[in-house]
């Protein structure tokens, strides 16, 4: 571990503490009605997790000289999109996981319906935060932006268009430049609107500097997925808090299965240098973000 990524640990704790408080006071109480769908929405979103799209948005908000407060409600619909996603994912019609960040799935401590109203919830009060949150840029066309990139992020053509190519795919031979389509959708999207959503937050951005931060968070998405395809083959289920070994069971393509281990670590390890040659017009404002990807690369789960 680098020296830069050790000193990048505090600050990340720091992070996934606000995360934690800001998404508890915007959930539901649980004693609201109906209790039980609110509990089931503060389970799945309270439970842990390494919040990197939250993390990304308040890095790219720091380096481009914008404080946490205003940007803290992005960064929530964010993770409550994310969340969704996993709970949908994770449903018998989909993936069948029995586990998720170290505990059972939402389908499975709550019940099925429960688990599908839940990602529906989500979504709606990630979409009302971003409408309605008065920290955020007061500009309509700012609103309109965050609006329509986490929109555009996760529909069709997006994370959920990714997951209908990746269960579709399932015992099917792909060839690495559809996986990498694939990925780019399901995963990738996502990871791209953390970044601009933050550059949505700071009036006045240079096209320039956009183009920078798009041109940063392209290889980022992609070398978030390759990682976690590594892991999955790499690591094992205590650590990664979800089954190890499911790629490989639902007989999905992926780099390792494609490439081999090898050469998707030195796929990470390409792209990893592409984001951080984009990064460059940044100067040192940018040193969080690089320690936040090192940080992505770097890690075990």
């Amino acid at each position: 571990m680098s020296a830069a990524l050790e000193t990048f640990g505090a600050q990340l704790e720091a992070w996934r503490a606000r995360m934690e408080g800001a998404l508890e006071r915007r959930l539901p109480r649980a004693d609201e009605v109906p209790e039980r769908l609110h509990a089931a929405m503060r389970y799945s979103v309270l439970g842990g997790g390494k919040r990197v799209r939250p993390i990304l948005l308040l890095a790219t908000a720091r380096t481009l000289g914008l404080s946490e407060e205003q940007v803290e409600a992005a960064a929530c619909a964010l993770e409550l999109v994310h969340v969704y996603s996993l709970v949908h994912d994770d449903m018998p019609a989909m993936d069948d996981d029995d586990l998720r960040r170290g505990r059972p799935t939402c389908h499975k401590a709550y019940d099925e319906a429960t688990a599908l109203l839940v990602g529906d919830a989500l979504q709606s009060l990630a979409f009302g935060l971003l409408a309605r949150d008065p920290a955020l840029p007061a500009d309509p066309a700012a609103r309109v932006r965050l609006v329509g990139l986490l929109a555009d992020a996760i529909g069709s053509l997006g994370m959920a268009g990714g997951q209908a190519i990746d269960l579709e795919s399932e015992g099917a031979k792909l060839g690495i430049e559809e996986v990498e389509r694939m990925h780019s959708l399901k995963t990738g999207a996502l990871i791209r609107a953390s970044v601009m959503m933050g550059a949505a937050c700071r009036s006045g951005l240079e096209e320039a500097a956009e183009r920078a931060l798009a041109g940063f968070a392209g290889p980022i998405g992609l070398a978030f997925q390759i990682q976690d395809d590594l892991l999955d083959v790499l690591g094992d289920t205590a650590t990664l808090g979800k089954a190890a070994g499911a790629d490989r069971a639902h007989e999905k393509s992926t780099h390792p299965s494609i490439l081999g281990i090898p050469a998707s670590q030195e796929r990470v390890r390409r792209l990893h240098q592409q984001a951080l040659e984009s990064l460059a017009p940044f100067g040192r404002d940018a040193d969080v973000l690089r320690a936040v990807t090192e940080w992505l690369l770097a890690r075990q789960n």
